[in-house]
């Protein structure tokens, strides 16, 4: 019986590695062993999950591909967003994320994403201002982001206030997960 299952396995891997796509990789697909067509795999969860992984580079690539099958909605413009702010590229980051809160006002995510990136140019008042609006639009819900509201507004009435190692303000998006941003207020 085993055997019988070797050979019905090793002939599906041979079909699959016949289609387009198959086993391969190149420059601009995610290896996805076993899927034939890597690039029909959703670019949005792909990028979350390299994000996940600390590939931030090809999380980007990824949403890229998301956003040229879907276009620029909120999630791939939010999704954009926060794999350029991880690679530190903070102006690209927050016009993306201005972008997205501008189509989706109601985008908890994206506007803490935001609040997020304000906080890295040091333009305190505003991070706290757009951190309350996310609380806000989540209806309180989300832990990250009353926890990003109270260390901005803790370094708004302390400029010399400075988290411990343990507070770290945090990348929220939509669906389940979260990216801790490492780097200190």
């Amino acid at each position: 019986m085993r055997k019988i299952w070797g050979l019905i396995l090793v002939a599906l891997m041979t079909l699959a590695a016949c289609t387009s796509g198959g086993f391969g990789r190149s420059d601009d697909q995610v290896f996805a062993p076993g899927v034939a067509g890597a690039s029909d795999l959703d670019g949005l969860l792909v990028g979350h999950r390299l994000m996940a992984a600390g590939e931030f580079e090809l999380a980007l690539k990824a949403y890229t591909r998301a956003a040229s099958q879907q276009g620029l909605n909120v999630d791939t413009l939010s999704a954009l967003g926060s794999a350029n702010l991880r690679l530190g590229r903070l102006g690209q980051a927050e016009k993306l994320l201005r972008r997205a809160t501008k189509e989706a006002p109601d985008f908890p995510a994206a506007w803490n994403n935001l609040g997020v990136i304000l906080i890295e140019q040091g333009k305190t008042a505003e991070a706290a201002a757009i951190f309350r609006n996310a609380f806000a639009t989540d209806n309180g819900n989300s832990d990250q982001i009353r926890e990003n509201l109270r260390l901005s507004l803790a370094q708004l009435s302390d400029p010399s206030y400075f988290p411990n190692q343990n507070e770290n303000v945090r990348l929220v998006r939509r669906g389940t997960g979260d990216f801790v941003l490492l780097t200190a207020l």
